[in-house]
């Protein structure tokens, strides 16, 4: 652009010179319009193709005047800029063309050359400069970035650290989800709700497991004193029927003790599959009414059904499930007490089943833990007919499989076990 600028500068001074005479002005003119660029030379060959003008130190532009090409130019024409290397120092330079205004006079020719040293050297130190704002930028990214993937990546480190140290002793930690981004709550949400249902079946195990110890000590250590006291001494034939007898009901009571619990079993894995049938609950209540009746009168208690209702499903499992509901109800109702079935089947989508038994209310703190396995409100007043805590467990286990809902309410001396079961 430099060079482009000076060629115009020379050509309109040429320009102006009308006559021979004022040629002999042209080296003044220019020397003064190229004072300031000591990098710039310039060399004119007049028409007669001798030197007309040219800037001090300036031998280097010669070298574009000797070139054959400079001699095939015409009119307006210039050529290409070309490089070379003179005495150490690289040079960058054009020729051309440039008309005078005398007329009928040939064209003279042009020489320009510019010393482009610092130019290299500058784009040298700048390509230099470059790498090694490149080279840093890369470091520095990378160290950024390792720097964020840490900080990113730190909540779910400290995921990873609460998960190894989470053992059967150790299920308390939890992640605070004000310390996550905002990407990862949800994540640390799931996985404290996972840790809260892990310490909530594993303490549900542990009773579960110390319950089941308990329940079973009983009827192993009755069988072993009984044994020990049979033996201990000679006895009669009748003595050791009457032993017999007796050791024959504890190993009923484990029969069926174990026998609910392979049922258990098999509802925590889903392996109770029942059938389908048509039920009519309000016959089932009917014929368990019948099968009750004589200990209910025994207790004076009265049993009455409401309303009636048929649904889709296991008719043994549904009958085993309120048989449970029945005699807990007669177990717990006061003599003379009153004991209320109540089926709805108005609801299009559902059919309720609802038993109702008058007694003493239960604290709400043993609600929720009435389905518990082997629990029971007053553990005082265990009795042996009682049986081993497993009929409420077994009983929402069966109306779970059949898709239903039961929940219990206690209230002015009132107690209600509510059945509810989607209609097919």
């Amino acid at each position: 652009m430099e060079l482009h600028g000076k060629l115009e500068l020379v050509r309109h001074a040429l320009a102006k010179v009308k006559t021979p005479s004022e040629l002999t002005t042209v080296p003044q003119i220019l020397s003064d319009a190229l004072i300031g660029h000591p990098d710039l030379s310039v060399a004119i060959l007049g028409p007669e193709h001798h030197i007309l003008f040219t800037t001090p130190n300036a031998a280097f532009a010669t070298h574009l005047l000797e070139n054959p090409r400079s001699k095939d130019l015409s009119g307006e024409n210039e050529s290409s800029p070309v490089m070379w290397e003179q005495k150490g120092q690289i040079y960058r330079g054009i020729y051309a063309n440039a008309e005078t205004g005398i007329t009928g006079q040939s064209s003279s020719i042009v020489a320009l050359a510019i010393n482009i040293e610092h130019h290299q050297a500058f784009m040298k130190a700048f390509h230099n400069n470059l790498w090694r704002a490149i080279a840093a930028g890369i470091l520095l990214t990378i160290l950024l970035g390792w720097v964020a993937a840490r900080r990113g990546l730190a909540p779910v480190l400290q995921m990873a650290d609460v998960a190894k140290g989470i053992s059967a002793s150790h299920l308390s930690d939890r992640l605070s989800s004000n310390a996550v981004p905002p990407e990862l709550a949800n994540l640390a949400i799931a996985f404290n709700e996972m840790l809260t249902r892990l310490e909530g079946s594993f303490h549900r195990l542990s009773d579960f497991s110390s319950d089941l110890a308990h329940e079973l000590r009983t009827p192993i250590s009755n069988l072993m004193t009984q044994t020990q006291v049979a033996l201990s001494k000679g006895r009669t034939a009748e003595e050791y029927r009457e032993v017999l007898y007796s050791n024959l009901e504890e190993y009923e009571r484990l029969a069926r003790m174990i026998a609910d619990m392979l049922f258990l079993a098999k509802a925590d894995n889903g392996l109770i599959i029942p059938s389908s049938e048509i039920v009519d609950l309000a016959q089932e209540v009917r014929e368990l009414f019948g099968f009750y009746e004589a200990i209910a009168d025994e207790q004076g208690v009265s049993l009455i059904l409401t309303g009636e209702g048929k649904i889709s499903g296991d008719r043994l499992m549904l009958r085993r499930a309120i048989s449970n509901l029945l005699s807990n109800a007669i177990r717990h109702t006061p003599h003379s007490g009153l004991i209320n079935v109540f089926i709805d089947h108005s609801n299009p989508e559902e059919t309720n089943l609802a038993i109702e038994n008058s007694g003493e209310r239960i604290a709400m703190e043993h609600l929720s833990r009435l389905f518990d396995r082997f629990y029971r409100v007053d553990p005082s007043r265990q009795k042996a007919s009682d049986g081993a805590g497993l009929g409420l467990a077994i009983t929402k286990s069966i109306i779970e499989a059949h898709r239903g809902n039961i929940q219990v309410f206690s209230s002015n001396g009132t107690t209600r076990f509510k059945i509810t079961f989607p209609n097919c």
